[in-house]
């Protein structure tokens, strides 16, 4: 919606309010948005409302402060999100967040699990990797059993876009999960790239045990693609 329709909007509802509830926006405390709290002035002027030269600076300034409060959060939710990767020779080696995801989405959750908690041991976060681990086995018996049980009901006549190919459902939440996980565990650590020596020797572990198992299944969502 564009923006200036969703001011229309907000405004509309804020003209049902009474003014006791619109003198609420502007009050110190008031959890309300910058443009809410700028609307609920204009419509109590437009009602009769003559605001004091003190009160038309108090609302200026708390508009001013819920501006700077909204920026603050959207920077703090980009440092969040960032991927802290950096070339200070002090830094420690992590397997890199695009690897893990990679692998997550191409190779089984359970690949990407093993790397985010290889990075987690390095830290002596002992208890989180182990978790996570524990985690990429139970996502893999759950895979194991939701594939079979979503093809079954695509042959009952219950076609979903899930049942239709039930390994990229599992290869997509797997992929989001493991980047939540990257989030709670490793949130703005600096690190440099690990050495690519482990991951290769997973990524061809997971290759060789979809091809001993080729018509069975598979985590790798990569090899059930090209099996097919």
């Amino acid at each position: 919606m564009p923006i200036f329709l969703s001011a229309m909007v907000q405004k509309k509802v804020l003209q049902k309010l009474t003014d006791p509830e619109l003198e609420r926006y502007l009050r110190e405390d008031s959890r309300f948005t910058p443009e809410a709290i700028k609307l609920a002035a204009e419509i109590l002027e437009e009602r009769g409302r003559i605001f004091t030269d003190d009160e038309k600076f108090r609302i200026r300034e708390l508009i001013r402060t819920k501006y700077e409060e909204e920026e603050r959060k959207k920077l703090e939710q980009e440092e969040l999100h960032k991927d802290h990767i950096t070339e200070d020779p002090e830094a420690i080696r992590l397997h890199s967040r695009e690897l893990i995801m990679l692998f997550g989405l191409c190779l089984g959750f359970i690949s990407g699990a093993i790397l985010l908690s290889l990075n987690l041991f390095k830290l002596k976060k002992y208890r989180e990797g182990a978790g996570i681990i524990f985690l990429g086995i139970a996502y893999s018996i759950i895979q194991y059993f939701g594939i079979q049980l979503m093809y079954e009901a695509g042959t009952s006549g219950k076609t979903t876009v899930f049942n239709r190919s039930p390994e990229l459902l599992f290869a997509v939440t797997g992929f989001l999960l493991l980047y939540f996980l990257w989030l709670e565990t490793l949130k703005k650590l600096p690190y440099r790239k690990n050495s690519l020596l482990v991951p290769v020797i997973i990524g061809l572990l997971s290759v060789f045990l979809s091809y001993l198992n080729y018509y069975g299944y598979s985590p790798s969502y990569l090899f059930v693609i090209l099996a097919r």
